[in-house]
Formats: structure tokens, sequence, C-alpha cells
């Protein structure tokens, strides 16, 4: 296959993806980063704090305080004061929130559990090494643009 055209069906994947967060949320009646941010809470290990939400999603602190704001409104987190250092704010997930949350996810997650178990083990290693490897390069693309800034 031609790199070219790898490039070209990567930008239909990367907007098919974006296309269904965005209606994920709709369905949420959240914004879509927000909905990528409680993807994340339930991927990466804890404890979390704003500053943490901010470097897992690549936001300013600024917009990570208000994703932050958005989800506790929302009723998907909290925010504790941390009992070994007051000064540090933990934010948590609402177990109840999180739940129903994960049971849609379940439910949309099958589709994409049919398609891997159509892959031969080797396809599914590369395809793994793809996607670690896509996720570093969106860090540093992100880092990068916030430099430019």
């Amino acid at each position: 296959m031609l790199i070219d055209d790898l490039q070209q069906e990567s930008r239909r994947y990367l907007a098919s993806y974006v296309m269904f967060n965005q209606a994920v949320a709709d369905h949420l009646k959240l914004h879509p980063t927000d909905v990528q941010c409680l993807n994340l809470l339930t991927a990466e290990p804890g404890p979390f704090t704003t500053g943490r939400i901010a470097e897992l999603t690549g936001l300013t602190s600024g917009s990570a305080t208000r994703l932050v704001d958005r989800l506790e409104k929302a009723g998907y987190v909290v925010r504790h004061r941390d009992k070994t250092d007051r000064r540090r704010v933990r934010v948590e997930p609402v177990p109840e929130a999180m739940r129903d949350l994960m049971e849609l996810w379940s439910e949309l997650s099958q589709g994409w559990r049919a398609m891997f178990a159509d892959y031969t083990e080797d396809e599914r290693a590369l395809l793994y090494r793809h996607m670690q490897r896509t996720v570093e390069l969106s860090r540093q693309q992100i880092a990068r643009l916030r430099d430019k800034e």
C-alpha cells in the first residue's frame, strides 16, 4: 500500500473517530473533550488532580479546570481535599455515574471487539503497537502545537 493512500485513509479514520466521539458526547449531553477525559479517568491509574488531567488531555491548566467544573456540574466527578496535603485537590469519579458511562462503553465496544476478533494474533499485535505509537505521537504533536502559542 502506498504511503499516500495510508495517509489519506488515516485522515478518514481520525475524522470518523472524532465524529463518533461527538455522537457519544451528544448522547450524554457533554462536551466531546469531557467524554474523552472520562474515558481517560477509567483507563489511567489515579489519583487525579486537575494538573494530572491537564497532562493526560494535553489541555492547559485553565482549560482542565473548566473541564473538571463541567464534569462536576454534570455529576461525573467530585473534588476532595487531599488528606495528606490540604493544598492539593483530588478529582474523583462518581461511581454511579461512571457505572452508567461504562455500560454505554461496553455496549458500544461490542462492535470493536467483533472487529478485532477477525484479526490474527500478529495483526492485533501490530494494531496494538500502532495505537501505542499513535498515542505517543499525538502527545508530541500537542506539545509542539502548544509551544507555538
